[in-house]
């Protein structure tokens, strides 16, 4: 046996050490796109986003940039959408094409692009856009324009996503902070030869694209716009405009004081010139198909942490194997291994005393024998050393629920809607991480993630249905239409409404997170038009199509009353002990996860083969830890378990939201009440969805294991 189970782990953790290296494997791309020399390459613009803030914006609906003029780039008009997936529109991108002019292999040392005027409330955008830390993020070859950063040791060069819009510091005179913006770009395109024909034609592949941003000053400027020396920079673009000291007099007459920021509309501006350089370098080193990699930062260093992670949700789910192997061996399989039942054995053990003893008594009907063994003190006393003393001790505990364990729990009609919905989310769930872990699903494939989840999600609509409807029947539901509407509605609709209102606050900051109401729209299309008739196909299956789960027990007309519960068994203190073990196995994970989604925006989470595994770990941890939870509750004899089993899987939510709040307070510097509401609301909608699919797990998990004992024994 232990040679066994060496031979398993081995096997399990070869098959961890293949998933996990899947997740620097990807597919970059679906068709690779070549230039010829002297071919126009579009530049596309996107939005502007940062770490300190959750509200995003399209770069041209910035008051202070240069809007698009509608001349043709490469074919298209400049300020001409490009198409988005859903997944793009979820996440805010408003991808345009824009003025800058871009030819394959000739480079440019400055070229002007305009001149942008700016009142007072443009300047305070400015400045508070540069405060906050937005970068901006544009497009050339589906590659996102980076910063260029180099390691200590000088020996690995890596990319960060987007370019700082401006620049902050203190002046010397005043004291004073200044804002800067950086009106000057650097754009560097690196590129190779194609491989195979393509390249032996001369064409070539676009391997990187880089962005240097400089402030310039409007002074020293030659005819065309140009700054004099675009190497050498004295002084900056500073956004400031000196205050109107006579509007100010005239708006506080009595005050001594005069504020230093004048908000007043008297019309006057600041001119801000734009203009940028363009150069073509050849990059032998990087292949067409991993220039993603230097956008994923620190790969080496962040995968030792990784595999911590690993071990460390591995050893947790060990010591919980071990627990879960020992009940089932010396006290479940212990008490199965009688097949005639423990009731069958204390009847024969109360005909043995009857005859040691002497006593004639009438033959009593069954009924009455088990009335008889169910005071079971009576026959303690009678022989102390008898047979029948084990078999008595074998009808308490779990056993004792034998008519009562199958008992229609309270709420059915909202548990099993749940349990649908639940069903549904493992489906979406396994799907993306399966596609994740082979990389069709990748950083490349911009919105891509939020776009299969969401079609998968609508997809199995049908196996929601499926499940709440066969659950609804077990339950001895009849209204299984109504079951249908519920599963159909009640998530979905909670989820959607929940995202509307918080769409509602960023509408109001005329943020490019906002979902446009076309796209509210088609969401409601997909919910009513295409989810809802397949949860109805699926209801329809489950219930008429398919046989309820049978229970191998009968369940009593009157319910048992159920003891006195320790401590540990009350459901909420059960949740949270229970929630705490799956919450270890994942915690190190949810730090990279976080960093990606909160933190540092700039980077990629790439590592969906750790991911994997760890997921992997997790369902194996719940599923044990409720095994373990149920089982202790039967033995105190609380045959309340359905809710409890579901709640229990669930239980690690209530600390993932905790340590969402942690996250917020200790690690991140998110500023404005807006952000931090949506923080907070996006984490808690999350925290359910998690708690949804775990807590189906854990039910299905109890269900079946309930199920699994009760039908190995033998009980009137």
């Amino acid at each position: 046996m232990h040679a066994d189970f060496r031979m398993a782990l081995l096997r399990f953790l070869a098959l961890t050490s293949a998933i996990s290296y899947s997740s620097a494997f990807y597919i970059p791309g679906y068709s690779i796109r070549t230039y010829e020399d002297d071919q126009a390459i579009p530049l596309h613009v996107n939005k502007v986003y940062s770490d300190n803030t959750q509200l995003q914006y399209a770069y041209y609906d910035l008051p202070f940039v240069c809007p698009p003029t509608g001349k043709k780039h490469a074919g298209v008009p400049s300020g001409r959408g490009v198409s988005l997936n859903l997944g793009e529109v979820l996440r805010g991108d408003r991808i345009m094409t824009s003025d800058y002019d871009l030819v394959m292999g000739q480079d440019q040392e400055c070229q002007y692009l305009c001149s942008r005027e700016t009142d007072r409330a443009g300047v305070k955008r400015a400045r508070q856009l540069v405060e906050d830390g937005y970068v901006a993020e544009w497009i050339v070859d589906n590659l996102p324009g980076a910063t260029s950063f180099v390691t200590v040791d000088r020996t690995q060069k890596y990319y960060a996503a987007g370019f700082k819009m401006g620049s902050k510091d203190i002046s010397p005179a005043t004291g004073k902070p200044r804002y800067f913006i950086n009106n000057h770009l650097t754009l560097v395109i690196r590129w190779r030869h194609a491989n195979g024909r393509a390249g032996d034609r001369g064409k070539k592949v676009i391997v990187g694209f880089e962005v240097y941003t400089k402030s310039i000053a409007p002074d020293g400027r030659n005819s065309t716009g140009c700054p004099g020396d675009v190497r050498n920079v004295e002084h900056g673009m500073e956004l400031y405009i000196p205050r109107n000291n006579t509007n100010l007099a005239n708006k506080y007459p009595n005050s001594s004081y005069l504020p230093d920021q004048d908000d007043s509309d008297d019309g006057a501006t600041l001119t801000i010139p734009y203009s940028y350089s363009v150069y073509f370098r050849e990059d032998t080193k990087v292949e067409w198909a991993n220039r993603w990699d230097m956008y994923f930062n620190n790969q080496e260093e962040s995968s030792s942490i990784h595999w911590l992670a690993i071990v460390n949700s591995l050893v947790i789910v060990g010591l919980l194997t071990t627990v879960v192997v020992m009940i089932w061996n010396r006290t479940v399989h212990g008490d199965m291994k009688s097949r005639d039942g423990p009731l069958e054995e204390a009847k024969v053990g109360l005909r043995r005393k009857k005859a040691r003893s002497g006593t004639r008594t009438p033959n009593l009907p069954e009924k009455s024998a088990n009335v008889l063994l169910e005071r079971a003190g009576l026959l303690d006393r009678e022989d102390d050393d008898s047979s029948g003393d084990e078999s008595i001790e074998d009808i308490t505990g779990w056993k004792l629920m034998h008519g009562d364990v199958f008992r229609t729990p309270a709420y059915a009609g909202l548990l099993a809607p749940l349990i649908g919905s639940g069903m549904q989310l493992v489906f979406m769930t396994t799907g993306l991480l399966i596609l994740s872990s082979l990389g069709v699903l990748n950083p490349s494939f911009r919105g891509g993630f939020v776009s299969v989840g969401m079609g998968l999600f609508v997809f199995a609509g049908i196996l929601s249905g499926y499940f709440s409807g066969r659950v609804y029947k077990t339950f001895g539901g009849v209204n299984w239409r109504r079951n249908t509407l519920m599963t159909a509605l009640l998530f979905p609709g909670l989820l959607f409404s929940t995202i509307f209102i918080l769409n509602l606050f960023v509408w109001a900051q005329a943020s490019s997170t906002a979902i446009p109401f076309g796209t509210l729209i088609g969401l409601i299309a997909l919910w009513l038009l295409i989810q809802m008739p397949l949860v109805y196909a699926g209801s329809w299956v489950g219930y008429y199509r398919s046989q309820a789960w049978e229970h191998p027990t009968r369940t009593n007309s009157i319910p048992r009353q159920i003891p006195e519960q320790s401590w540990y068994t009350k459901s909420i203190y059960a949740v949270l002990l229970a929630g705490l073990i799956p919450f270890a196995v994942i915690f190190i994970e949810l730090l990279f996860v976080f960093r990606s989604l909160w933190q540092d925006k700039s980077g990629y989470y790439y590592v969906f083969g750790f991911l994997s595994v760890v997921s992997l770990v997790l369902i194996v941890t719940v599923i044990e830890v409720t095994i373990v939870a149920t089982y202790l509750q039967l033995c105190a004899e609380n045959h309340h378990w359905w809710w409890q089993s579901f709640f229990i899987g669930g239980g690690s939510a209530i600390w993932i939201f905790m340590y969402c709040a942690w996250y917020y307070f200790t690690k991140l510097n998110i500023q404005g009440f807006i952000s931090g509401i949506l923080f907070f609301s996006y984490s808690l909608l999350a925290c359910g969805v998690y708690g949804l699919l775990t807590g189906t797990v854990g039910f299905l998990t109890a269900y079946a294991f309930v199920r699994r004992i009760y039908g190995a024994i033998k009980a009137d």
